[in-house]
């Protein structure tokens, strides 16, 4: 499973980011916009919805709970110092995906009694997307953090995320994780289209489930 984040650069918005990742066939988008207004996130967030709805593809907002409803979003991921998961849910019913992000056993231990759907683990090394980084995790800590899961039976989607390479991809597979979260490898790449067909390939060839 890829998991595409919006981001932005010299050449790609936030719309058009999302785009170049469904024309190379990630089915799995989330609207990241810390620093827009509500306004602006709406605005952006129903053209993503219809083009979504045109790939089948799934729209996760970051943060917004209170937009997820206006925007037909299909969820929510929320950051460690977001609304609490249990409260996301009691406003978004039980059909609404919810997401979290962890970078310790204890987070996963609370994310998973909150009754989240998925979660975003990581950092795996330093990345310019995202203010505030918590410690970086590193291959050793997935291994670590991953066997702890599998020790208390933890059955839930868990995506690697935080400055990851097409090249990291084979080995943090390996550590027994479901996907992988990511923006700036797709943007940065000379041909965005192709660049994220090849890191669904590589998912998909060292994939364990």
């Amino acid at each position: 499973m890829l998991q595409f984040i919006t981001h932005t650069n010299e050449r790609y918005d936030y719309y058009t980011s999302a785009r170049s990742a469904l024309e190379g066939g990630c089915r799995w988008i989330q609207l990241r916009m810390k620093e827009a207004d509500d306004d602006t996130i709406l605005a952006v967030g129903h053209r993503l919805r219809t083009l979504c709805n045109h790939y089948g593809a799934t729209l996760i907002l970051d943060d917004k709970v209170e937009l997820v409803n206006a925007i037909k979003a299909d969820g929510v991921h929320l950051g460690k110092n977001d609304m609490p998961p249990a409260e996301a849910r009691r406003l978004l019913g039980d059909k609404a995906i919810i997401g979290g992000t962890a970078n310790t056993i204890d987070d996963i231990d609370h994310l998973v009694a909150s009754g989240v759907n998925y979660i975003g683990l990581g950092p795996f090394r330093f990345t310019q997307t995202k203010k505030k980084l918590s410690p970086i995790l590193g291959i050793e800590g997935y291994h670590h953090i991953l066997q702890q899961c599998r020790e208390r039976g933890y059955l839930l989607p868990i995506v690697a995320i935080g400055g990851i390479e097409l090249d990291d991809i084979p080995a943090l597979m390996a550590t027994g994780i479901s996907g992988i979260a990511l923006s700036g490898t797709i943007l940065r790449a000379a041909n965005p289209i192709e660049e994220t067909q090849k890191i669904i390939n590589c998912i998909n060839k060292n994939s364990y489930e």
